[in-house]
């Protein structure tokens, strides 16, 4: 999409009509209904940024080569909270796809905007996949390691034969930590690059951005970190937790542990913001104080204040729901202050392994986090999994959930393409249900009604190694419930 209309979108979005729109007219293509994320209003703010391109190499020889949502949840439903931003986007992308219906059990070329019809090319003895991942910006410090895993799975893919013999041709992108450039580089990796599937975005605004790309041009996007539920859409498979695999359990640990007054500090985004409400719900439902809740920009660096009013808030824990490098300043600022993990615990739900070392072990030890994977995670398949990752990318790297949730995904696409005999979108969506594989996390099966798949629930604390070993975790996989139906105190959230 061209920059000028992105600047355009941006001047609407900042005007009186683009506040809280409620985009509801249909797309000039009938054939694309309106994406049900443009149904409801919210204002978000992007500017555009920039991005690079990389197609990584074939391997050089084949030889190296909790409660379940109610029955009927229509996948169409996605938040509440959709940007009016985004809804403007769609409309104008959803123009190029009209008639773009994915077809991948027959070959073709070309580019899908220009020919009015996919471009997948199924003809030859390779299939095109894409990675989008912030490179640079404030969310590089994350998303680069989940480049890396998803990079290996591909490779592991290619030296094992392929998917239905194809091997795997990768069109990299850099979502520069914007949510606009995340939306405008799905749009080309579907309709001008044609590739199968797209893997990758980080925060909840860059997903809430893609989402009406995908589905207006039916194409799959498959995410993989953990986020604050109250979406499914059909095109988009879900890899990282949703609420209640997260959120909610790391909210029973606090209750257990005899915890009454928390503090919330997030970043100024969809995933806080939406996570604070659930928590905030949660906490009146349990007999738990919210006793601050406080936010701040991504790749804000200045946490002294938020720091005092947690200091002096009477707090007895803290959920963090801040997000890239701002974890290292308020880190920092929560031991300046002389604040301890054993007096004042803070939970987080974004930071993990590699975190941890940019942020400096010693301002984070003994603190916990929520996730439902680890490097300790003793199990073989873990084993081979870090054993491979550090023979590739070197002995001093880590490994944690958001890269093993990706790493998950493109098998879990292999396995979807595999069980439907086809690269065509409609006939993954209908083999998806049940497809399971065998991640270092341990067995993972995906929910064909949500497209989200069932997670064992884990609450760690960071160590003086820099690594995270668990200290409490779920009986066993927890159902997806991204709208939470099971829980009465969630009623009216989504």
């Amino acid at each position: 999409m061209p920059r000028r209309v992105v600047r355009a979108l941006v001047a609407v979005a900042e005007s009186g009509s683009g506040r809280n729109a409620a985009f509801t007219g249909p797309l000039l293509c009938p054939k694309h209904p309106v994406p049900s994320v443009l149904r409801h209003g919210h204002r978000d703010v992007y500017s555009a940024g920039h991005s690079a391109v990389r197609v990584l190499p074939e391997p050089r020889s084949p030889d190296l080569l909790r409660s379940s949502p109610a029955k009927g949840t229509p996948l169409t439903r996605t938040s509440t909270r959709a940007l009016a931003l985004t809804a403007a986007l769609a409309t104008t992308v959803g123009l190029a796809g009209c008639g773009a219906k994915t077809d991948a059990s027959a070959g073709s070329s070309g580019s899908a905007a220009a020919t009015g019809s996919s471009c997948v090319d199924t003809s030859g003895d390779s299939i095109k996949i894409g990675f989008l991942n912030s490179l640079s910006g404030t969310m590089a410090i994350s998303e680069q390691t989940v480049r890396d895993s998803l990079d290996m799975a591909a490779d592991e893919i290619n030296a094992a034969g392929g998917v239905m013999g194809k091997q795997l041709k990768v069109v990299a992108e850099d979502g520069a930590s914007e949510p606009t450039v995340f939306a405008e580089k799905a749009e080309k990796l579907i309709t001008s690059d044609c590739v199968a599937a797209v893997f990758g975005g980080w925060t909840s605004s860059s997903r809430k951005a893609m989402l009406p790309v995908f589905e207006s041009n039916d194409a799959l996007l498959f995410y993989p970190v953990q986020y604050e539920g109250l979406e499914a859409s059909k095109n988009i498979f879900y890899t990282g937790a949703t609420t209640n695999q997260q959120i909610i359990p790391a909210m029973d640990y606090l209750k257990e542990q005899g915890k009454k007054k928390v503090f919330l500090v997030g970043s100024d985004y969809v995933f806080p913001r939406t996570a604070n409400k659930e928590i905030d719900a949660y906490a009146k439902a349990n007999g738990i104080e919210i006793v601050g809740e406080e936010y701040a920009p991504l790749g804000h660096t200045d946490f002294s204040t938020i720091v005092n009013k947690l200091k002096g808030s009477g707090a007895d824990a803290v959920f963090n729901t801040l997000n890239g490098d701002s974890n290292v300043a308020f880190f920092k600022e929560y031991k300046n202050a002389g604040l301890k993990a054993d007096s004042l615990p803070v939970v987080s739900v974004s930071i993990a392994e590699e975190e941890v070392g940019g942020i400096g072990v010693d301002n984070v030890e003994g603190q916990l986090t929520a996730w439902n994977y680890y490097e300790t995670v003793d199990s073989p398949e873990n084993k081979k999994f870090v054993a491979d990752f550090k023979a590739k990318y070197g002995d001093d790297r880590v490994t944690s959930d958001p890269m093993e949730a990706a790493y998950t995904s493109l098998y879990l696409w292999k396995g979807m393409v595999e069980k439907a005999k086809s690269f065509a979108v409609p006939d993954i969506q209908a083999a998806a249900g049940g497809v399971s594989f065998d991640a270092p996390e341990g067995k993972v099966t995906v929910n064909g009604e949500n497209h989200h798949i069932a997670k064992t629930a884990l609450i760690g604390k960071i160590a003086k190694d820099g690594l995270i070993y668990t200290e409490w975790k779920s009986d066993g996989p927890i159902e997806p419930d991204p709208f939470l139906k099971g829980y009465d105190w969630a009623a009216g959230l989504s």
